[in-house]
């Protein structure tokens, strides 16, 4: 297969492209035809990831939620598997808004240059109306979880969290009646999970054309009769990129390192060489469930976890274990808000660790479901989705560390399940 047939060359091919126009715009007086052209692709596009994001959480939430029941009924290693995995997310999340906090790549942006931005996407804030951008409680935020019309939260992807708690609600209504009464809506959803994941492919094969646009657009924005705006905003694009995989490489070296000291003898260099295909193939797939048959290969083969602890946690962990999106999610957002001049409160950052959290219960291990997940977060906390445009065109490469992050976190897990559980065996090297 052609390298230039892969989609992430691709979009980087649009990536290059659209900052190529983008200058060759605003220096040759081509702004008014890019406005009105080639900036609805990118609009599209970006209404296209809203469009799946609703079915995408209520399918893969839905299905998630039964197959912890068919597979475990809430059994004492479903218990450990689900606190492992809850709590190394949250941990990604944390260490991603620090690391963002700290280096504050969106502030590498002048004052005037972040006006601009924000003033790019003001119909986008100012349509959801002034009220809806203050602070709220904490309390208040936990009561509007909770929907009144299931189909007034399906219309509105503001109220995307109400869609995850009708998910979760329903999932558990079906576990707890009996399996011939509930499983032909189970077969519906895992029916419709299936055609949203193939709806998701086919979105992401415009992404090269949507990066075009969207980064042509953001350029012509940014930059109008001054070039030198177009390469402060790559400069702070370049923070970003540092500032995810720094947290990642955190996330790989405290998290797991300290589990595998905490809950068993096995050396963390040794895991990594035991699981290496498992880790080449979800960076050059960006896909943890593709991967997902050579990561249960490896870690039942390689790593000695036994086939019951392995063939449970792994395929559970596709599902609902995705640590290197969600820091990603926390870092994204942060970065975002800042290079719109938006200062987040406490409450709004603690709304990004919730919502993560919940998100990514139902984020696909697919290319590019990541980044309708934050669209979820960047709606949580009131940030004008459109702001996506920024991070994009550098998306589908980082995806590809964070999908690593993924797969490493479900086979770390379960490492840790079958020590617990005395089945863990010796390590093993291929050498193939």
């Amino acid at each position: 297969m052609q390298w230039y047939k892969k989609l992430h060359w691709q979009i980087i091919i649009g990536l290059i492209l659209g900052l190529a126009w983008g200058l060759i715009s605003s220096v040759s007086g081509l702004n008014g035809f890019t406005s009105e052209y080639i900036r609805p692709i990118g609009s599209i596009f970006i209404t296209l990831l809203k469009l799946i994001a609703v079915p995408l959480v209520l399918a893969s939430l839905v299905v998630g939620v039964t197959n912890l029941n068919d597979t475990t009924k809430l059994s004492r290693m479903g218990g450990k598997t689900i606190a492992l995995y809850m709590v190394t997310t949250v941990l990604a999340i944390i260490i991603g808004l620090s690391v963002v906090n700290l280096i504050q790549p969106g502030k590498a942006l002048p004052a005037e240059t972040q006006a601009t931005l924000m003033e790019s996407y003001r119909g986008n804030v100012a349509d959801r109306g002034a009220d809806t951008l203050e602070p709220e409680s904490l309390m208040n935020f936990i009561v509007r979880i909770v929907p009144a019309n299931a189909v007034e939260s399906f219309s509105d992807n503001s109220n995307m969290l109400q869609v995850v708690f009708i998910a979760i609600l329903l999932g558990i209504g079906l576990i707890h009646i009996p399996l011939q009464k509930g499983q032909a809506l189970i077969e519906v959803f895992d029916s419709l999970n299936e055609v949203v994941i193939k709806i998701v492919d086919l979105i992401m094969k415009i992404a090269p054309y949507g990066v075009f646009a969207l980064m042509a657009a953001v350029i012509v924005d940014l930059a109008g009769e001054d070039i030198s705006r177009a390469f402060q905003l790559l400069m702070a694009l370049g923070w970003y990129s540092v500032t995810l995989l720094l947290g990642l490489f955190l996330h790989v070296a405290l998290v797991y390192t300290s589990l595998f000291k905490m809950f068993s003898k096995m050396s963390i260099f040794d895991f990594f060489r035991a699981i290496r295909p498992a880790i080449l193939l979800g960076f050059s797939t960006s896909s943890s469930s593709a991967t997902l048959p050579v990561t249960l290969e490896r870690v039942k083969k390689n790593v000695g976890v036994d086939e019951e602890v392995a063939s449970f946690v792994l395929p559970i962990g596709a599902t609902i274990n995705m640590d290197g999106t969600s820091l990603y999610q926390a870092v994204a957002a942060v970065f975002i808000a800042q290079a719109l001049g938006m200062d987040l409160t406490f409450a709004q950052q603690l709304t990004i660790v919730l919502t993560a959290t919940l998100a990514s219960i139902g984020t696909a291990g697919v290319p590019g479901a990541g980044v309708i997940m934050l669209v979820i977060v960047l709606q949580a906390i009131q940030v004008p989705v459109e702001g996506i445009a920024l991070i994009l065109g550098v998306d589908r490469i980082l995806d590809m560390f964070r999908t690593i992050v993924n797969v490493t976190g479900d086979a770390a897990v379960s490492v840790v399940v079958a020590h617990s559980e005395g089945k863990l065996g010796p390590l093993h090297f291929d050498e193939e």
